[in-house]
Order: C-alpha cells, then structure tokens, then sequence
C-alpha cells in the first residue's frame, strides 16, 4: 500500500513574521501515514539555529519551545542525515510528501542548498495540502489547518504550533483530497 510523508517545520521567527530567507528551521515533525490518514511511523527533532541561536519571545510563545530545547540540539547538518535515515525504510512506498501550504518546501530546499544536504525527498512530488484542499472544497481562497480542520468536522488534536502535532493534524486531511 502506497505511503504519504507529512511534514512539518517549526522556525525563527518573530511579530510580523520574517522572510524565509532569514528564517532557521528548529523543530522537524513528521509523520507517514496510509492513504487513509493512519499513522504507520513518525519523527520528530528539535534542531539547533546557527545564525541566530536565541529564540525571540513571540517565537517561545507561539511555538512553546524553549530556549533550552534547542540548545540541547544538534543544527540541521546533523538533524537532517538522521531523518534521512529514518526515512530509508520507508522509500519504496512513498507516493510523495505533504506538507500545509508551500512555506515547508521552500524552506527545506533553502536548507538543502544552503547546507549543501541531500535529499531523497527532492526526488519525490510534493503536494500543497492548502491549496489541494482548497480545491477539493471549492473554496475561493485557502484556509488556515485549524479552519479546515473545522470545515472538516474535525477538532485540532494536540498543541498547535509544534512540528509533529501539526503534520498529525495536516495528515488527518489528506484522505479528503486523495483520489480514490
């Protein structure tokens, strides 16, 4: 049975947002489910920034990962060859990887230039849940995952803003826009 990777990134960041460019990954969550949404394994990872090492409060705040979490990580050139490895078992079944909108894969792939780090997934479709979603329902523009989630009949499960729980929450979607 063919496999769907969810992913979900956590980053530097602070009020009003940054650009991507200026943005550092610091929290990997990922889960591979079936078509049908059930999770088959997962990864999870606190990384480590290099460029700015020290979270701003409004990025504490809204992620609820602390200062301490991350600097007890290793940075993402380390992070990065252990989900790789991780996701080693699983590439045979992958279908392709989703991610809740497209910020998750530009900021991977400025990651994997920017550190020169490989990846399986650049081999592999990406989908933008976001906008597939928004297609599927016929919305005239694409909704935040805890208000799709809601169109859905479904509640947010767990803490918003952390990497796992949030591509949980995102794989939990994509049996609605999977064909059959």
């Amino acid at each position: 049975m063919p496999h769907w990777l969810v992913i979900d990134l956590e980053a530097t960041t602070d009020e009003g947002g940054w650009p991507v460019t200026e943005m550092e990954i610091i929290e990997i969550g990922a889960t591979l489910v079936d078509r049908k949404g059930r999770e088959l394994d997962q990864f999870q990872r606190f990384v480590r920034p290099t460029r700015r090492p020290l979270l701003t409060p409004f990025c504490r705040e809204l992620t609820h990962i602390t200062q301490a979490n991350i600097d007890t990580a290793q940075p993402l050139t380390e992070v990065w060859p252990a989900f790789e490895r991780w996701l080693g078992q699983h590439h045979s079944r992958l279908d392709g990887w989703a991610s809740w909108g497209d910020y998750d894969r530009k900021q991977l792939l400025q990651e994997w230039q920017r550190l020169q780090l490989d990846s399986f997934l650049s081999q592999v479709p990406h989908m933008n849940l976001k906008q597939r979603f928004a297609k599927a329902r016929r919305l005239e523009r694409p909704l935040g995952l805890n208000g799709a989630l809601q169109l859905a009949g479904m509640q947010f499960n767990g803490q918003q803003h952390r990497a796992l729980e949030d591509a949980r929450n995102t794989a939990r979607l994509l049996p609605l826009v999977l064909p059959i």
